[in-house]
C-alpha cells in the first residue's frame, strides 16, 4: 500500500499570506467522495486575491476588516484568559489553508455508496473551497462532482463552479425575454453572467473600469459596455430600454466601495431586483433604493445545497419539486452548455501556468502586473495507481514492557493542531513517527510543525505499522470506535479523542478487544487531570462523604457547518462533549454510576439535544446534575463545576478559578487556564514506557461512555435508564 506518496498542493499561510507549493499525502478515499486526478483548475482572481490580500494582512488589519472575529476573540478572553486566547490565535494563524475551488480531472477511486453513480474513468468538473484545491489528486463528494461530455476540455471545465455562481444569480433575477439585465463587474462571474442571461433571451448593459474587458463583453454579445470612467451610464440605458431601466441588476464586482450600489440605484427600472453576488462594499443609497422599492437578494454563491452539509459532505438530495436547481444542478448545466459550444470560456482564459508555476499565477494576482482575466493551472496525468481501499486486518504486535513510546496520530484537524499535538511534543522520551489525516494537508502541516518523521493519509500508515506502539486517534467521532478497537486488537496502546463510541454496538469491539490485549487503553477525559479538579479531589478524598454535584456548560450555540453536529460523524454536542462532564462527575462522586435520566430543552427545534439537562444517580447515593446549554451569552463563564460534601463547597470556574468554604471562610485561588490537556497525555505516555497500569480504569471509560450513550436514550424514553447489565459485561472480571 503506497502510504507515503508525496503529491502537490497550493496552499497559503494565513499569517503571512504567502502562497507556497507544499508536498502532502494523498488524500485517502472514503464513503460517499471521489478520488479525482485534476488536469486542470482554475484562480478565481477576485474572491482568491480577496483571501490572499486578507492574509497578508496584520493582526491589525485583519481586525479592521473582520470586526466580528475581534468580537469572538474578546469574549474568549474575558471567558478563558490572555494564553488561552493567544495560543488559540496563534494556532488559527498557523493554519494552512488550501486554495482553489474549480476544477476539472478524472476520476482514480469511486468510494463506498457511489456505486454506478460515477465510475474509474470519468471525466467530471468538481467544485467546493477546500476540496476542489489546487492539487495534484482531490478528495470530493458527490452533490460536488459532476461527469462531463467527451466534447469539454479540462480546461474549459475548470470553470464549471464559476459559471455555477454566475448561472444562480442569473436565475434569481428570473429574466424574461426581450428584459434589461444590467451587469456590474466585467470580471470572470461578471462576464460568464452575461452570456447566461444572454442566453435566456434578455438584453445585457455591462459596466467596469477596465476598457479591455468591456471589449471582450461587446465581442460576446452585450448590447452596452460601458466604461464607468466616461461618467454615470443612466441616461444611454434608459434611452436604450425606452426610458425603463434595467428590470434587474446582478453586482459582479470585487471592492470594498458602495459604487456598485449606487450605480444599481440609478439604472435600475421601478421595482427591480438587484443581485449581489461580488463582494462589495454594503453601504447603499436608502433614499434611491426605497424612492424605487428595490429589492436586494443576495446571491448563495452556486445555489441551493451551498453550506448545507448534510447535502454537500453527506450527499443529501433535495426533491426535484420543490428545488430543481440545487448546486450540483447548476453545475452539470454550466458543463452541458460548454459541450454544446453555447458557453465561450476560452476568450475568458487569459493565462496557462503549469502547477509548478502556481506561485508565479499568483504574484500576477496580488501585484496586477499585467492584465488578467481567468488563470488556469495545468496538470500533468498522475502515473500513481489507484489505491484499493482494502480495510487490513489488524496484525498483532508483541509487546514487552516497559518500551519506548513511538507514536502515530490518526487526525489532525483544528483541534489536534491546536490542543493536543502541540502538548505532545512537549513530552521527553516519546518519539514522533507518522501522524496521518484524510485529506493529506493538515498532516503535512502538523508534520513539518511538531517534528514527526512522516505524514500519510491511510490510518493503515499508523494501524500496520509494527514500529508504533501507541496510537492516538483525534479523528471524527464516528471512526474513534473502529479505530481505537483496531489499534487494540494489534497490540498497541490507544489514546482516543472523546467520545469512545456513540453507540452501544459501537463500544461492544472495543471492550472486547481490550480485554484481549495487553496494550493500554486511554480516552481524552482530560478535565480529571486539570490541577484545580486534583486538587479538589485530594479534599474530597479525606471528606469521605456522599457528593452532590453540579455542572454548568454554557456552550454557545454550534455552528451548523462543522461535522461535529452531523448526525453520521458526530452526533452532536450531547454524544461529542457532554461524555467529557460524565466522567468529569463519576470521578468526582468517586462511585460507580448507577442509571442516568435526561430531559431535553425545547429551545431549538432542530437540535433538541444541545440543551438539556442530566441526573447521574451513583452506587453511594451521590448524585451529580448537568446543565448543558446553547442559550447563554459566551461573554459569561463556560464550565462551573460545583461539589457540595460534609459541610464544604468546591467550585471550579472555567479551570481558572477554584474556591474552597469550609467553616465559613473561603479560599480561592486562580491561574492561568488548564483543562489538563497536558498532564492526561503525560500520564498516558509514562504508562506506555512502563507497561501500565493505564492512567484511567477501562471500567470506568466502559462505563461513563455507556452513561452518556444512556442519557440519549433517556432523552427518547422519557425515562431514567440503569446501567446494570451493560456495566457488568463491561467490568467482567480481568479489567482493570
Amino acid at each position: 500500500m503506497l502510504v507515503n506518496e508525496q503529491l502537490r498542493q497550493v496552499a497559503q499561510n494565513p499569517r503571512g499570506g504567502g502562497v507556497r507549493l507544499v508536498e502532502v499525502p494523498r488524500p485517502q478515499v472514503t464513503p460517499g467522495h471521489l478520488q479525482v486526478d485534476v488536469r486542470a483548475s482554475l484562480i478565481s482572481a477576485g474572491t482568491e486575491r480577496m483571501v490572499t490580500d486578507f492574509g497578508e494582512k496584520s493582526l491589525l488589519g485583519k481586525a479592521r476588516v473582520r470586526p466580528d472575529l475581534v468580537r469572538q476573540v474578546a469574549a474568549k478572553a474575558q471567558r478563558d484568559g490572555l494564553r488561552a486566547t493567544w495560543r488559540s490565535i496563534n494556532a488559527r494563524l498557523d493554519d494552512p489553508m488550501p486554495l482553489g475551488y474549480s476544477a476539472a480531472g478524472i476520476v482514480l477511486e469511486v468510494g463506498a455508496g457511489l456505486e454506478g453513480r460515477f465510475n474509474i474513468g470519468d471525466r467530471i468538473a468538481i467544485g467546493g473551497a477546500g476540496l476542489a484545491n489546487h492539487a495534484d489528486i482531490n478528495l470530493v463528494p458527490a452533490n460536488l462532482a459532476v461527469r462531463m461530455p467527451d466534447s469539454v476540455p479540462y480546461e474549459a471545465g475548470c470553470f464549471a463552479t464559476l459559471g455555477a455562481i454566475a448561472l444562480h444569480s442569473v436565475r434569481l433575477v428570473r429574466p424574461q425575454l426581450g428584459e434589461w439585465v444590467g451587469i456590474v463587474g466585467a470580471g470572470l462571474v461578471g462576464l460568464l453572467a452575461m452570456q447566461f442571461a444572454r442566453l435566456s433571451g434578455a438584453r445585457v448593459a455591462i459596466f467596469d473600469y477596465d476598457q479591455e474587458r468591456l471589449a471582450l463583453a461587446k465581442e460576446l454579445g452585450a448590447a452596452i459596455a460601458w466604461n464607468l470612467a466616461d461618467g454615470a451610464p443612466a441616461a444611454a440605458i434608459f434611452e436604450a430600454s425606452g426610458g425603463v431601466g434595467c428590470d434587474s441588476v446582478i453586482l459582479a464586482a470585487a471592492t470594498d466601495s458602495a459604487k456598485p450600489f449606487e450605480t444599481a440605484a440609478a439604472i435600475a427600472r421601478d421595482r427591480a431586483t438587484v443581485c449581489m453576488v461580488g463582494i462589495s462594499g454594503t453601504a447603499f443609497p436608502y433614499r434611491a433604493f426605497m424612492h424605487k422599492e428595490l429589492n436586494v437578494i443576495v446571491a448563495r454563491s452556486y445555489g441551493p445545497g451551498r453550506y448545507d452539509s448534510a447535502y454537500e459532505r453527506q450527499g443529501m438530495a433535495y426533491p426535484e419539486g420543490y428545488v430543481r436547481w440545487t448546486e450540483t444542478e447548476n453545475l452539470r448545466a454550466v458543463v452541458e452548455l460548454l459541450g454544446e459550444g453555447r458557453l465561450d470560456v476560452e476568450r475568458l482564459t487569459s493565462h496557462r501556468f503549469p502547477i509548478e508555476a502556481a506561485e508565479a499565477a499568483y504574484d500576477i494576482i496580488a501585484g496586477r502586473s499585467e492584465p488578467h482575466l481567468g488563470i488556469v493551472l495545468q496538470y500533468q496525468e498522475s502515473s500513481l495507481p489507484p489505491e484499493k481501499q482494502v480495510i487490513p486486518l489488524p496484525r498483532r504486535v508483541s509487546r514487552a514492557t516497559p518500551q519506548q513510546a513511538v507514536l502515530g496520530v490518526i487526525g489532525a484537524g483544528r483541534f489536534a493542531r491546536t490542543i493536543i499535538l502541540p502538548e505532545l511534543a512537549k513530552l521527553p522520551d516519546v518519539r514522533l513517527k507518522t501522524v496521518t489525516s484524510a485529506r493529506g494537508l493538515s498532516a503535512e502541516m502538523a508534520r513539518s510543525r511538531f517534528g514527526f518523521e512522516q505524514a500519510a493519509s491511510d490510518p493503515a500508515a499508523v494501524l500496520e505499522d509494527p514500529e508504533i506502539t501507541a496510537v492516538l486517534v483525534l479523528s471524527p467521532h464516528n471512526t474513534h470506535a473502529p479505530l481505537a478497537a483496531g489499534a487494540l486488537a494489534a497490540g498497541k496502546s490507544v489514546y482516543v479523542e472523546k467520545p469512545l463510541a456513540l453507540t452501544r454496538d459501537d463500544l461492544r469491539p472495543v471492550i472486547a478487544a481490550e480485554r484481549a490485549s495487553p496494550a493500554i487503553l486511554q480516552v481524552g477525559f482530560n478535565r480529571r487531570f486539570a490541577p484545580m479538579t486534583l486538587e479538589a479531589l485530594k479534599r474530597l478524598e479525606a471528606l469521605k462523604a456522599r457528593r452532590q454535584i453540579v455542572i454548568r456548560v454554557n456552550a454557545g450555540r454550534p455552528d451548523s457547518a462543522v461535522w461535529e453536529v452531523e448526525p453520521e460523524q458526530g452526533s452532536g454536542r450531547l454524544l461529542g462533549e457532554a461524555c467529557h462532564f460524565v466522567n468529569l462527575a463519576q470521578h468526582l462522586a468517586g462511585a460507580s454510576i448507577v442509571s442516568v435520566q435526561c430531559r431535553a430543552a425545547g429551545i431549538a427545534a432542530a437540535s433538541v439535544s444541545e440543551d438539556f439537562s442530566a441526573q447521574i444517580d451513583f452506587a453511594d447515593g451521590s448524585l451529580a446534575t448537568i446543565v448543558y446549554t446553547t442559550a447563554g451569552d459566551l461573554a459569561y463563564t463556560k464550565e462551573s463545576i460545583e461539589v457540595f460534601a460534609a459541610g464544604e463547597v468546591f467550585r471550579i470556574e472555567d479551570f481558572r478559578e477554584l474556591v474552597i468554604v469550609r467553616d465559613g471562610r473561603t479560599k480561592r485561588r486562580t491561574m492561568a487556564q488548564d483543562k489538563g490537556h497536558g498532564a492526561a497525555l503525560a500520564a498516558f505516555a509514562a504508562a506506555v514506557r512502563s507497561g501500565g497500569p493505564p492512567p484511567i480504569p477501562a471500567a470506568e471509560l466502559f462505563r461513563s461512555s455507556l452513561a452518556t450513550i444512556a442519557l440519549k436514550e433517556a432523552i427518547r424514553t422519557g425515562q431514567a435508564i440503569r446501567l446494570d447489565r451493560e456495566a457488568a459485561l463491561a467490568e467482567q472480571p480481568g479489567d482493570d
